[in-house]
């Protein structure tokens, strides 16, 4: 009986998580890349999950997505421009090419790049919407872990954020890539090339942003935290956990000291956010908008 179980469970666990052997389709002459639908999705629930929160604080007017349209585009510049000075070799360096630093689609976004100026666009517009910019924060906290939890599922298509190799169930079979074309490259005979199977960091990552988005709420929901601090606390749990999972993370990347790039950015927004927790739990702002300010907050043109 034993035996039977097992077998039934080795037939249908194959012992791996496969990834795609293309990360790219085509709807006629028109790409479909699977790193772009990762994103869009995450924006959407993340603007979904905003609104509805932002909603609960007494703004009815529906303005996340007038907010959305500065801050979604200022955070995907930040995030681009943070990867191309964190990892300049394949733009600026020896063979490399200037011009892919343009090719978002390829993949490439540095999440503290797009936190950063994504926060400037927010910041804009919810001043035009007449928003206080950490109560938008603070509703947009939990929609932003669960972002990035779907946004690393373009890793995925990429064949990208891996750890080292395993031979654990979940490991995760990785294909030598062409990151240009946008899938395996291909041996004599069609099939993809396995480069070898690894630890699932991208899974890691995104089990981690969901359990964050999760505690978040409910935290928010029971103790009623002041105004700013569960922004704080999505930065600061997001980047404990980012702090861990790039000391396993195995794949290229630039190093200070012997330690990667986004391990020492990591540990250095667990500092900021435990900062910016103590000065707004100082603070004694209201969390919520009133009747009065929300009928008479409006777009400045």
């Amino acid at each position: 009986m034993t035996q039977a179980i097992a077998g039934v469970v080795a037939l249908a666990w194959p012992g791996e998580i496969p990834s795609p052997s293309t990360g790219v389709w085509y709807l006629g002459p028109f790409p479909i890349r699977g790193y772009a639908m990762s994103i869009l999705a995450g924006i959407v629930v993340a603007v979904w999950i905003t609104q509805r929160r932002l909603t609960a604080r007494g703004d009815t007017r529906g303005v996340v997505l007038d907010i959305a349209a500065w801050a979604v585009p200022f955070g995907i510049l930040g995030g681009r421009i943070y990867h191309v000075i964190t990892t300049p070799q394949p733009y600026f360096g020896e063979g490399g090419n200037p011009w892919a630093a343009f090719k978002i689609w390829e993949g490439g976004l540095g999440i503290w790049g797009a936190v950063a100026l994504g926060v400037v666009g927010a910041w804009i517009g919810a001043r035009r919407a007449g928003v206080p910019l950490l109560m938008f924060l603070d509703a947009a906290a939990p929609g932003y872990a669960v972002a990035q939890a779907l946004g690393r599922f373009g890793n995925w298509f990429n064949n990208e954020i891996y750890g080292p190799p395993t031979d654990l169930p979940w490991g995760l079979r990785i294909y030598q890539w062409d990151q240009a074309a946008g899938h395996a490259l291909r041996d004599a005979s069609g099939e993809p090339i396995v480069k070898g199977v690894f630890h699932p960091t991208f899974l890691y990552e995104a089990l981690w942003c969901l359990a964050l988005a999760a505690v978040l709420v409910w935290w928010d929901r029971r103790s009623r935290p002041a105004l700013g601090q569960v922004f704080a606390g999505v930065i600061g749990g997001y980047s404990l956990g980012r702090f861990f999972i790039e000391l396993m993370r195995t794949d290229d990347a630039n190093r200070i000291l012997g330690l990667r790039v986004n391990t020492w950015m990591s540990a250095f927004i667990i500092l900021v956010s435990v900062v910016m927790f103590l000065r707004c739990g100082r603070r004694d702002a209201p969390r919520e908008l009133t009747p009065v300010e929300t009928a008479t907050s409006r777009h400045t043109e």
